[in-house]
């Protein structure tokens, strides 16, 4: 997301200052090290500037704000993004995502509070709430009915109370509501996009954080996969990072205060676990070694597709422009050699 930022702000005319400290690499071990795409964005863009910063460093943010009062766009991407990892150690995940987020809007509040300020959140701020919905099994996916009022997608108007959210999805809900409250009660230009699976071929592929990515992974090299619970048919619509970035630069042209969208891939580009293997498969021409597990993860979702009424209502010359094939396309052309070069 950071990476795809960069790529579209800076030819945008931005002045790029970014933040990046690698976390990725101890939430997720090497593989998932963001120092090689820090390295390409070096290279490729010398006029941005990127600073060894850590977003629960709450002098740093005071301190690089006050040093750059003249911000007009902060997007905040900074997470520690799973699940299972927020489990293990619980005060790192709240510290990154809600201390963190925290840190960033005081800063921006009291030297730029004018600048619009992107969140990304997730969809994971509804819990397992989705999981109550009357799926029908079909033989690929678990689907809702045509008739059913979120059938193109799940809006807003859904709660984020008395459900199970995994300890990530509550850390992501706490800073969900204080960009809110930033906007409503300090007047600031802020937006919660609450995203689907986040993709593209810059995506490090982790086995706990990545999903498209890493499955592509494991079918090009031969890793292992395990599928958790409903029998392979969950789905989740994933949205490129280019097509998202884009959704950031609309706002950003015409910003609004306390702004809240779901955003995703929507009915244009999602796909069930069993669909994105046979995909993957198909791309790679390979067969993934893959096992189902009985059991699934602590307040993952059955079904998710966003609604992207409310968005393209209000900013109606965005659309998705990647979908699902396109995008492990992209993924497996860009990382193909790299991947198998480095189990050779």
């Amino acid at each position: 997301m950071g990476s795809s930022s960069v790529e579209s702000l800076v030819p945008a005319g931005f002045e790029v200052i970014g933040i990046e400290n690698d976390m990725r690499a101890r939430f997720f071990g090497p593989d998932a090290s963001v120092a090689d795409t820090l390295r390409r964005l070096v290279q490729r863009f010398p006029e941005a500037r990127f600073l060894d910063l850590d977003v629960r460093d709450r002098d740093g943010m005071e301190r690089l704000f006050r040093e750059n009062a003249d911000i007009e766009l902060v997007v905040h991407a900074a997470a520690q993004p799973s699940h299972d990892w927020a489990a293990s150690d619980p005060q790192t995940d709240f510290g990154v995502n809600a201390v963190g987020t925290l840190n960033l809007l005081e800063a921006a509040r009291a030297h730029c509070p004018d600048a619009t300020f992107v969140f990304a959140s997730t969809n994971k701020v509804y819990g397992d709430l989705p999981n109550s919905l009357p799926l029908e099994d079909h033989e690929t996916r678990l689907e809702l009915p045509e008739s059913h009022r979120w059938y193109d997608g799940i809006d807003t108007s859904m709660s984020i109370d008395r459900s199970t959210h995994s300890l990530f999805g509550v850390s992501k809900a706490s800073a969900d509501l204080l960009v809110q409250e930033f906007g409503l009660y300090f007047g600031m230009p802020t937006i919660c996009f609450r995203a689907g699976c986040i993709t593209g071929p810059s995506h490090a592929g982790a086995r706990l954080h990545g999903f498209l990515a890493y499955l592509m992974r494991c079918v090009v090299i031969g890793i292992p996969y395990t599928v958790y619970g409903y029998r392979g048919k969950q789905v989740r619509d994933n949205i490129h990072s280019n097509d998202l970035v884009r959704a950031f630069l609309a706002f950003h042209e015409a910003p609004r205060v306390a702004a809240v969208y779901n955003i995703g891939g929507g009915r244009a580009s999602n796909c069930s676990m069993l669909e994105a293997i046979a995909a993957c498969e198909g791309i790679a021409g390979q067969t993934l070694d893959w096992t189902l597990s009985d059991e699934p993860r602590v307040g993952d979702h059955r079904w998710w597709i966003s609604d992207l009424t409310e968005f393209r209502r209000d900013y109606w010359s965005w659309s998705i422009e990647r979908t699902v094939p396109s995008i492990l396309r992209e993924i497996h052309d860009e990382n193909v050699e790299r991947w198998t070069a480095a189990v050779t």
